[in-house]
């Protein structure tokens, strides 16, 4: 594993010696109701700031890598309203900068065609009578300055298009709408509607709800392909699951809930699709089996490639020969979080082989070369999610120095011709910027939409440290305050959800360190046991131990945090998590109850028995706590919160989303009211349209000004060392 530049001996902790001053940390308030903090010469970093921050999308590349056009959303400061600006850069010209496209219609998913075509969904219609539906459009982009009228490429009325993929040729289109399995074209509707309002499943219907939306009957994600002649689509559209229900594939494609057009890969000839399905019977809910599929466009049933694995299959993508189709699959069924490892699969005998099973990490965002020589493919290593290229003849993986100091987070990346290569990078620091490298080369940055903004708030500081926590294992954590901020610094003590997951060094819109640091705290996370990044056997370590190694690493980490940098007072703290997070802070309530202030708490597991019979996706609980809450309740029990309200003293905020069906939002509602009854000081804060995360603009401003608040209450009136 790559180790970074900073570490602490596992031995000992050794301070850094920073400047540590007597004064209050929040002495004084402005008008406004912002925060006074010592040392700052410039503005901190608002929980607006955060929600109104521009927000640099992936981009799109011509055939032959000349233009990149991407897409900028944008949050109106005033009205939280959100839209998006397209821009087009010439890859071509050095020292180029992007240029605003103007399509002549709202329109979003732009993608590239062949003799710089770009096309894009839209609701809106050039002809303003028109009725308000998604249609397929096109432009010609003639420079980054010059772009044609839009022209209409499909109008299949009110069918909920939803989606499309072009074929390398350009001669095809495969069309994604919600459809009824029964349907043989794309506009088919089915006959006849329910009496009342109810839904009626059947007993083996699988999934009756999943992530954030109840499943109607019968009904999938479904593609159609459809031939393109002049820039628009003719026939009736054939469907790549089977025209014939009784034959073909009954299931979702894209996968639900998260999969979108990157499940599918065209043959680079267009004979073809490769995509990925999950299908669809009563034992969806526990199994990971993704398979990876082929159609040969004619309406006949697909072929399925990867049957032998029980396991998960995804990231289907093809060589530019057409010859070899590289994807990613893991090796033990029922398990979401196994090592992703890089296939191929030799198209014309079918012999396929795994090719990355000599390094321990797991890949992800698969691409070949723009002349198929290597692959190239990201994953987490060590609070990094760097770039690696991979030998598709010896499996040999050598990580990229893209960056210069820490790669932080690599993603949405373009292979070009010329041995260049295309990609955002976030890190704790900033958000998205777009980076070219060519040589694979240091790579320089293309934008400045947020770094120029980012510059002018108050900086702030990560360090990076490890330490020895549960049986000796090293732990790695991260330290995140503001840079010229005078001490005593209250602590967070940021605990991140999955649990196979990391806060790792990446930005995010939800759980943003450098928002939360801002705000005068130092916000100190850990990567315990479970996490990603270093190593299957540290993921795999948490499996039937929810709440034994990680708390001790949570412990032991923000001991050694303490011990490392003496701004930070110990003795002001809260604690705050979302998920298995949020799970882990119920568990601190009652086995750490007296260590914090103040505890939030996210869409956390408080009752494993009432999650278990509640959650949708089944195979996770039943993998982490070695099978259903029948099966295995000691373990369940043993790791239950529940089971220790009755030490619960600390007051806790609580937060939950009535949209949220992976931990549906009575788990919540539960915990709040023993707190109620314990009369801890406690706040409830419920959003009726949000799911397992917080997405809205005004709720995320809502949800960042009452964690501030609540913290603030805790933490600011305290006195110092009390």
């Amino acid at each position: 594993m790559r180790i970074p530049e900073f570490s602490l001996p596992m031995s000992a902790l050794i301070a850094v010696p920073l400047a540590l001053t007597g004064a209050p940390l929040l002495a004084d308030s402005h008008e406004d109701g912002s925060k006074t903090i010592p040392g700052l010469s410039s503005p901190p970093m608002s929980a607006r700031d955060l929600v109104t921050m521009p927000r640099l999308g992936a981009p799109t590349v011509s055939r032959f890598g000349r233009y990149a056009v991407f897409s900028v959303t944008y949050t109106d400061p005033e009205t939280l309203t959100r839209s998006p600006i397209h821009y087009a850069l010439d890859l071509s010209a050095p020292g180029a900068k992007p240029v605003e496209l103007e399509l002549g219609l709202d329109g979003y998913a732009l993608a590239f065609g062949p003799e710089n075509h770009l096309y894009f969904l839209s609701e809106d219609h050039t002809d303003r009578e028109a009725a308000n539906y998604t249609r397929l459009w096109r432009v010609s982009l003639d420079s980054a300055q010059s772009v044609s009228k839009p022209t209409l490429v499909a109008d299949l009325g009110d069918s909920a298009l939803s989606g499309f993929l072009l074929s390398p040729k350009g001669d095809k289109a495969a069309l994604l709408r919600s459809a009824p399995r029964e349907c043989p074209t794309f506009q088919c509707e089915p006959e006849g509607e329910p009496t009342g309002s109810g839904r009626l499943y059947e007993g083996d219907i699988g999934f009756y709800r999943h992530w954030d939306r109840w499943v109607k009957p019968g009904e999938f994600n479904r593609v159609f392909v459809f031939d393109l002649e002049d820039g628009e689509i003719s026939g009736p559209g054939v469907p790549i699951d089977g025209a014939d229900p009784t034959t073909g594939l009954v299931g979702n494609t894209p996968t639900v809930p998260f999969g979108g057009m990157e499940d599918l890969a065209w043959a680079p000839d267009s004979s073809g699709l490769y995509f990925v399905a999950r299908e669809a019977s009563a034992k969806e809910p526990t199994s990971t089996d993704l398979d990876i599929y082929f159609s040969d466009l004619t309406g006949s049933a697909p072929v399925v490639l990867t049957q032998a694995n029980d396991a998960h299959d995804s990231g289907p993508t093809m060589s530019p020969d057409g010859a070899t189709l590289a994807y990613l699959a893991m090796e033990r069924p029922g398990y979401e979080s196994d090592r992703l490892v890089v296939h191929l699969r030799d198209i014309a005998s079918g012999e396929t082989r795994a090719l990355t099973t000599d390094t321990d990490l797991s890949f992800g965002s698969l691409t070949w070369s723009a002349d198929g020589s290597y692959l190239l493919a990201t994953a987490a290593d060590t609070l990094d999610t760097p770039v690696f290229l991979i030998d598709p003849t010896s499996g040999k993986v050598r990580e990229l120095d893209l960056m210069a100091g820490n790669e932080a987070h690599i993603g949405s990346m373009a292979a070009l011709p010329g041995n260049r290569l295309l990609f955002v990078r976030d890190s704790i620091g900033a958000p998205n910027e777009l980076y070219l490298s060519t040589n694979l080369a240091r790579a320089r940055p293309l934008t400045n939409f947020v770094t120029k903004r980012m510059g002018q708030m108050a900086s702030t500081l990560t360090t990076r440290f490890s330490f020895a926590g549960a049986e000796g294992a090293t732990v790695w954590g991260q330290i995140t305050r503001l840079e010229n901020q005078g001490g005593p610094i209250p602590a967070i003590l940021y605990i991140h959800g999955g649990p196979q997951g990391s806060f790792n060094d990446v930005w995010s819109s939800r759980w943003n360190a450098r928002a939360v640091a801002s705000q005068g705290y130092a916000v100190i996370s850990v990567d315990f046991h479970g996490s990603s990044g270093y190593g299957q056997d540290f993921m795999d370590a948490i499996n039937q131990d929810w709440g034994g190694k990680p708390l001790v690493d949570l412990q032991k980490g923000l001991e050694a945090a303490l011990a490392l940098d003496p701004q930070i007072d110990g003795s002001r703290a809260c604690a705050m998590g979302a998920s298995y997070g949020g799970y882990m802070i119920n568990w601190i309530a009652g086995n750490w109850p007296d260590r914090f202030d103040c505890l939030v708490q996210h869409d956390g597991l408080f009752d494993l028995r009432s999650f278990y019979y509640s959650t949708e996706e089944l195979w996770f609980p039943r993998w982490d706590f070695g099978g259903s809450y029948f099966e295995q309740a000691e373990v369940y029990e043993r790791w239950n919160p529940v089971n220790h309200i009755d030490k619960w003293q600390t007051p806790m905020l609580v937060i939950t989303g009535e949209k949220d069906f992976r931990v549906p939002y009575t788990q919540g509602l539960q915990s709040f009211t023993v707190l109620q009854e314990r009369e801890i000081p406690s706040q409830l804060l419920v959003f009726p349209d949000e799911n397992h995360w917080v997405l809205g603009a005004k709720n995320s401003l809502q949800w960042h000004e009452t964690v501030f608040a609540w913290l603030d209450r805790w933490l600011s009136d305290k006195e110092v060392g009390e």
